[in-house]
């Protein structure tokens, strides 16, 4: 018989009702009284993921956030990525994303797919800062919508007194959904909450943020009733082997950059490096030279907000700078390709020189938002067909001659403008690729280098 596991899935009606408060201020409630704490968000984000696992990870125990998404990836591999990493814990805390069944094309890729498919009930957060008994048909409407869909409780954010949630309470119980009790309003949480996911520097202290959000929640949410209403079965956890199995002999030096500027991270993609090779981590910002490596992996991040710090570190950029132009294999992405254009143009239009392995140069002005997820082929190069996500609000400036090796399609297979770069066997784009199922990529990237 299969165990049971404590689990589930907190969603919204929308965008900007509470979710990641509430599920960062759960996960350090947990943490604090003792359970392991696995934390999941639905949907591509890497901003979350990096929150929920400082707020999982408490005194000497560590968990990382995984990303959910089945856009990026099947069902069966989210299936796989819930029973893997949820099998070590006590509790696993999935965080939805935008509305409960908002997705890349009506509900696909939704909170609400992602609960079906993992069983999990559903918490539903809803700002109640100007509604009443009308919260009653609102959550009627979603507990009704797709009967597949258990949501089995609900918390009220934004609530002004104990009256205003006794009102509430009671739509709640008209409309058949649980209530499990409301957070309060408190300009000082909203204000924390605005600059959580934004603030990098390292004076910022997230972890206090972090600790003042649990303890304004645990006042007046029931965290008891809601593990109560949270058991699911686990499915089963199994390994996605790699492309082929690299032995020991074979095995790579692969070197990522990770720090203030550079660290929108899937766990899931590490976890995969690992696979091929030893996985050894530096700062473009504070280190003298690139690690001897065989791989070069360059993620996204905030370079626009430490460009005078990354431009100033000639010794790095120029150590980069060899390591590609003499056939070095790399892959670099939105932060990551900035980097390793010929400039970056801040907001104050200040010119910053940065690595020069590209012919190109960004710019944050005058820079609208690019968002979305992305199908990426490599013109015959690789046989499978990645997907990933861009977001960003920089923009190329000026491009040199640059080969694009790939064909680009939103998710309704509309085509983009977005490229995907090749110099030497320097790969660049803005796309985030996620490479969690395609787990050959990394050998695909190392046999060019």
């Amino acid at each position: 018989m299969a165990a049971m596991h404590k689990a589930f899935l907190i969603a919204a009606p929308s965008s900007g009702s509470g979710k990641t408060t509430l599920t960062l201020a759960l996960l350090r409630i947990l943490a604090r009284r003792g359970f392991r704490v696995q934390p999941f968000k639905c949907g591509p984000d890497y901003l979350d993921t990096r929150l929920h696992t400082l707020a999982a990870s408490y005194k000497e125990r560590k968990s990382s956030g995984i990303n959910l998404d089945t856009f990026m990836a099947s069902e069966a591999h989210a299936r796989t990525l819930f029973g893997r990493y949820g099998s070590s814990s006590d509790v696993s805390v999935v965080e939805g994303v935008m509305g409960l069944f908002d997705g890349a094309e009506k509900a696909q890729g939704s909170s609400a797919e992602i609960a079906k498919l993992l069983e999990l009930p559903v918490i539903m957060v809803v700002n109640a800062k100007s509604m009443a008994y009308s919260a009653a048909p609102l959550l009627h409407g979603f507990r009704t919508f797709d009967p597949e869909v258990k949501l089995v409780g609900v918390i009220f954010n934004q609530v002004n007194t104990p009256t205003h949630y006794r009102y509430l309470e009671a739509a709640a119980l008209d409309a058949g959904v649980e209530p499990l009790g409301y957070v309060p309003r408190n300009e000082g949480i909203a204000i924390s909450e605005r600059h959580l996911g934004l603030n990098t520097s390292p004076g910022y202290d997230r972890e206090a943020v972090i600790e003042a959000m649990a303890d304004h929640v645990e006042k007046t949410v029931s965290v008891n009733r809601l593990l109560d209403l949270s058991r699911v079965v686990l499915p089963p956890s199994v390994s996605e082997p790699c492309g082929r199995a690299v032995p020991a002999a074979g095995r790579k030096v692969i070197a990522v950059a990770r720090d203030e500027a550079f660290n929108f991270l899937y766990e899931e993609n590490l976890a995969v490096l690992k696979e091929h090779g030893e996985v050894v981590f530096f700062s473009p910002m504070e280190d003298g030279h690139l690690p001897e490596s065989d791989l070069l992996y360059l993620a996204g991040g905030y370079p626009e907000l430490y460009a005078d710090r990354l431009a100033a570190n000639q010794a790095m950029r120029k150590s980069i700078a060899a390591y590609c132009f003499r056939g070095g294999a790399a892959y670099a992405e939105c932060g990551g390709m900035m980097y390793l254009g010929r400039s970056l143009s801040a907001a104050d239009g200040t010119l910053h020189p940065m690595c020069g392995v590209l012919d190109l140069d960004t710019t944050i002005q005058e820079a609208r938002l690019t968002l979305g997820y992305r199908k990426v082929s490599l013109d015959g190069l690789y046989p499978h067909e990645l997907r990933g996500h861009e977001f960003h609000y920089s923009r190329i400036d000026r491009q040199g001659t640059l080969q694009n090796i790939a064909v680009v399609a939103n998710a309704r297979d509309e085509g983009c403008t977005t490229a995907l770069f090749r110099t030497r066997n320097t790969f660049a784009s803005y796309v985030h690729l996620y490479w969690g199922e395609r787990r050959d990529f990394p050998e695909f990237l190392m046999a060019r280098g």
